[in-house]
This record gives C-alpha cells, sequence and structure tokens, in this order.
C-alpha cells in the first residue's frame, strides 16, 4: 500500500468517524435523526423552521461548508475537487438527488447512515435503491456514454 493510498484510507475513515460522531451529537443534543436533506429542507419554504429549530439547522448547514474550508486552511490541500462533469450536469444531477431524497423520504445520511444503524427496514431498502442506482449511474457515464 503506498503512501498515498493510505492518506486517502485514513481521510476517508476520519470523515466517517466525523459523520457518525455528528449522528450522535445530534441526536443526543437535539433528538433528532441527522439527515441532511431533511435538514436543509427545514430551511426552505413551503414550511420553513421558525425560532431555535432554525438554528439549529443553519449552524448545521454552515458546518457542512465550513468545515471542508477549515481542512483546507489547516493542511494547505484542496479539500474539494474540481467538478469532473459540467455545470450543467452537475446542476441536473443535484436537481435528481433533491427530487430522489424527497421520494425515498430521506437521503444517504438519513438512511445509509441513522437509518441502517436504527435497523430501519425502510432505511435498507431506500440504501440499497441509493446504491444500486449509483452503480448504474457509474455504468451508464464511464461505459454507455
Amino acid at each position: 500500500m503506498t503512501p498515498e493510498m493510505i492518506q486517502s484510507w485514513s481521510i476517508a475513515l476520519i470523515g466517517g468517524v466525523l459523520i457518525g460522531a455528528a449522528a450522535v451529537w445530534l441526536m443526543a443534543a437535539q433528538g433528532r435523526i441527522m439527515g441532511v436533506s431533511g435538514i436543509l429542507a427545514g430551511l426552505l419554504p413551503p414550511k420553513p423552521a421558525a425560532g431555535g429549530d432554525r438554528g439549529w439547522r443553519i449552524t448545521f448547514a454552515l458546518g457542512l461548508i465550513g468545515g471542508p474550508l477549515i481542512v483546507q486552511a489547516v493542511t494547505g490541500a484542496p479539500a474539494i475537487g474540481a467538478p469532473v462533469v459540467s455545470l450543467p450536469l452537475l446542476v441536473v444531477a443535484g436537481l435528481l438527488v433533491g427530487f430522489g431524497t424527497v421520494i425515498g423520504s430521506g437521503c444517504t445520511s438519513g438512511h445509509g447512515v441513522c437509518g441502517l444503524s436504527r435497523l430501519s427496514a425502510r432505511s435498507l431498502v431506500a440504501t440499497g435503491t441509493f446504491m444500486a442506482t449509483g452503480a448504474l449511474t457509474v455504468l451508464v457515464m464511464r461505459h454507455l456514454i
């Protein structure tokens, strides 16, 4: 294993631990299940959160944005890579992900991290669907187009 592979592997491990720690902290501090799409949806119309419920959601969103920037400032290495697809395709993909999270009543963090750890059958189905769709998308994008 090369030093680059070890570094890449350790960064992924640290990121996974931080996601898990954030989920545990949110459950302990707010009694909430961490689902990023649901947290962000609570800031948008038609039913934006108000009062204290809005405050922790904004703080969470700022942490999502600020985390990579802090890592980049501390390490000097780019924490956010350049997009590997065009901007229009990126926008369409983002909209499809948002639409999918509405249909699936949650996203990968909510179902994959929190739902599976709670042994939710619904989250198992949702996560399996996410994984299969992701594999199919990679197959189409890298080998058929």
